[in-house]
C-alpha cells in the first residue's frame, strides 16, 4: 500500500528552530489495491466504489468506457475469512448466524423467511492466484448443490475476485459501476420491475459481475464493464457457453442468463429459470 512521506520544513537562519512533528500517513480505504512500482512507493491501481457515476433517468449510472486498469481485471482479494490452510477446497453449510443476518439485506418483508436461508463458506481461487474463503447466503433447498458447484469451480481454478454477503447500504449506494462481488441472496426486485428477483429467494447467483456484464438495449451493468462485452477476448473470470462453469451449474439443474436473448445476463445463474 502506498505511503506518502511528509517532508518537514526547517526554518532558515540562526538560531535554528526544531522541526515540527511528522505528519501522519493518511488512512487508505480497505478496498484500495496497489500496482507494482519500480520506486519505493506504489500508487493505487483502483479503488472499488470510490467514484459515483452520474445517474441516468432510469436510476442506473451513466455507461462509461472501461478504465484501462480494469480492461483485463485482476485485482487482488482481501481476506474476510481465513483462507484454506491446506490449499484444498472446503465448505460449510449452517443456519444464518444472527450477526450475518443483521448485516445482510434480509428483512421481514422479504419473500423468504430467515429460516429458509443458509449461510455458506466456500473456498475459491482469487485473481491473485491464491486460495481464499468466501461467504454466501442461499436458499436452504439449494445449499448442498451450490457447495458442490463451487467445489468444481475450485478444482477448475476458475478465478473469483470477491465472495461476500451483500449489505443493505449497497442497495441504496450511488452507482459506481465497478463492483465484482460474487453473491446470491439479495432482497431486491428484478431489475426495472416490481416483482421479486430469484436473488430475493436465494435461488440465483451472480458470478464475477464485472467480467460477465448484464446488457439490455443501451444498458450495461456494471456500468464501467463495457470492455467485457468483447467475448472474443477471453480473460480470467469470464463465463463462456459450454465451459466448466456453465456445465457445473447445469449439472445441478441451474440455467445461465448468458444464453438469454433479452436481456443477456452473463453473470447470472438461476435455479428457477428467472
Amino acid at each position: 500500500m502506498a505511503l506518502l512521506l511528509a517532508l518537514g520544513l526547517v526554518a532558515c537562519g540562526a538560531p535554528p528552530e526544531p522541526p515540527p512533528p511528522p505528519v501522519p500517513s493518511p488512512t487508505v480505504p480497505a478496498t484500495t489495491t496497489t500496482a507494482p512500482s519500480t520506486t519505493t512507493t506504489t500508487a493505487p491501481a483502483w479503488t472499488v466504489g470510490a467514484t459515483p457515476l452520474p445517474r441516468r433517468p432510469d436510476g442506473f449510472g451513466q455507461i462509461q468506457p472501461t478504465p484501462a486498469v480494469l480492461r483485463d481485471r485482476r485485482l487482488p482479494t482481501k481476506d474476510l475469512l481465513p483462507p484454506p490452510a491446506d490449499g484444498h477446497y472446503a465448505s460449510t453449510v449452517s443456519a444464518v448466524p444472527a450477526d450475518v443476518l443483521a448485516r445482510s439485506t434480509w428483512q421481514p418483508a422479504c419473500p423468504v423467511a430467515a429460516s429458509g436461508l443458509r449461510y455458506l463458506t466456500m473456498s475459491f481461487w482469487g485473481f491473485d492466484g491464491k486460495p481464499h474463503t468466501g461467504e454466501m447466503l442461499v436458499g436452504a433447498s439449494v445449499a448442498q448443490d451450490v457447495t458442490r458447484v463451487f467445489g468444481q469451480l475450485f478444482a477448475a481454478r476458475f478465478p473469483i475476485e470477491e465472495m461476500r454477503v451483500t449489505s443493505p447500504a449497497e442497495l441504496d449506494a450511488p452507482p459506481t459501476g465497478d463492483g465484482n462481488n460474487t453473491s446470491a441472496f439479495v432482497c431486491r426486485p428484478v431489475r426495472g420491475q416490481t416483482n421479486w428477483s430469484a436473488h430475493a429467494y436465494g435461488l440465483a447467483i451472480d458470478l464475477n459481475p464485472f467480467c460477465n456484464p448484464y446488457t439490455k438495449d443501451d444498458l450495461v451493468l456494471p456500468e464501467l464493464s463495457s470492455a467485457y462485452l468483447d467475448r472474443s477476448w477471453v480473460r480470467p473470470g469470464m463465463v463462456e457457453a459450454g465451459d466448466a462453469t456453465v456445465r457445473a451449474f447445469a449439472a445441478a439443474g441451474w440455467s445461465w442468463g448468458g444464453a438469454w436473448r433479452e436481456p443477456v445476463d452473463r453473470m447470472h445463474f438461476t435455479a428457477t429459470g428467472g
